[in-house]
């Protein structure tokens, strides 16, 4: 049975995930991680990094970006094999779980669904007939109004799948509103979208002379990002020192 430490035990997904672990017989959760400790789960939850030492055979890790310096810091010290699925980090914390994976398994992946990579696919197979035939990319995507950062770790994820297969020829444009020239054609428009309740809406769009491509994703419940989460722990307990993400785990 694979043993792991839950961070952002008292979140949003990290209630989820608790609740897919719960009723799955190969994987239990031995301790959490969060702001404030709690005895309302039925593990402990701990408020710092320093109380917890159960031992684990991976972190699955839905808390904030700043609280993920600290994670990967107690990760790599107990040598434990991280799932990191926390969004917003820095260009600063990305390489640091670059060089941390070279002594620790890490997965990291703005998105934990199953859907959500096969789009990634899609996108770029399509962005390989479209984009030398003229056509123009944009990216939509919709969350909830308690979302923090935006654009989203997955639009962010389907613009670098454009951008790799157009040969990195491509930029990104967040706001248009003080400019007054046409589009220009090595642009990714980017546009992010927030209110009520929303899961998660991701839409790409090719538009081209005449035809319209849309390719979209829609998550209805958060338990599609818990599922691939424990999912990659599973994956991720056996495994050495690298720097994985969710390709690896669905083959």
């Amino acid at each position: 049975m694979v043993s792991v430490i839950l961070t952002g035990a008292l979140g949003h997904m990290g209630r989820v995930v608790a609740e897919i672990v719960e009723a799955d017989p190969n994987i239990q959760i031995v301790a959490g991680i969060d702001i404030k400790d709690s005895d309302e789960l039925s593990f402990p939850v701990y408020d710092s990094f320093d109380k917890c030492s159960e031992p684990a055979d991976a972190i699955i890790d839905f808390s904030s970006a700043k609280a993920v310096n600290l994670l990967v810091a107690y990760g790599t010290e107990r040598n434990i094999p991280m799932v990191i699925c926390t969004t917003g980090l820095t260009d600063e914390q990305v390489a640091m779980i670059r060089e941390a994976s070279e002594q620790v398994a890490i997965l990291r992946s703005g998105n934990m669904s199953l859907g959500i990579n096969l789009l990634l696919k899609l996108v770029k197979q399509a962005t390989e007939v479209l984009n030398p035939a003229g056509f123009d990319t944009e990216i939509m995507e919709m969350h909830h109004k308690r979302k923090v950062d935006a654009p989203s770790g997955t639009a962010l994820m389907l613009a670098d799948a454009v951008k790799e297969a157009a040969d990195g020829k491509m930029d990104l444009c967040y706001d248009r509103s003080d400019r007054h020239d046409p589009r220009p054609a090595n642009e990714i428009g980017m546009s992010a979208l927030r209110g009520g309740t929303v899961v998660g809406v991701h839409n790409v769009i090719f538009a081209g002379n005449d035809e319209v491509i849309e390719i979209k994703h829609t998550a209805y419940s958060r338990a599609v990002f818990a599922k691939g989460a424990v999912q990659a722990a599973k994956f991720l307990a056996a495994k050495g020192p690298g720097l994985y993400d969710m390709s690896d785990v669905i083959g």
